[in-house]
């Protein structure tokens, strides 16, 4: 099943288009997040996508897919190519992703390894 939810914890089951517009039309201060989330019990994993509002008005647009390696982030400030690749995810519509320079960010949600924490000095 698909969710959306907003930055003040508003969720939509099964959302349709016109509503995942609206949700990422009224991305503002205090409500500055949307995240698509695709739960399913054949799928292992976290598979979401997600969009910052920034303060400086640009759009931090974020996907993962099944795991924390899988982690991408990239920038715009187009709302209509962020609806664009909300609605490309949402639909499992291929070329989704096209129009963006995405980043690897998974080593950021990667768990620590053991043995490598800084040693405290005596």
């Amino acid at each position: 099943m698909l969710t959306a939810t907003s930055g003040r914890g508003h969720v939509v089951r099964r959302p349709t288009k016109p509503a995942v517009g609206t949700m990422l039309a009224n991305l503002r201060r205090g409500n500055e997040h949307l995240i698509l989330e695709r739960q399913d019990e054949e799928r292992v994993g976290d598979w979401y996508i997600q969009v910052w509002f920034r303060p400086n008005n640009t759009y931090q647009l974020e996907y993962r897919d099944g795991v924390p390696a899988e982690h991408y982030r990239t920038l715009t400030v187009s709302q209509e190519k962020v609806l664009h690749a909300l609605l490309g995810w949402m639909l499992d519509k291929p070329g989704w992703r096209e129009g963006f320079m995405w980043d690897g960010i998974g080593h950021m949600f990667a768990p620590p390894v053991p043995g490598d924490e800084d040693e405290p000095n005596a």
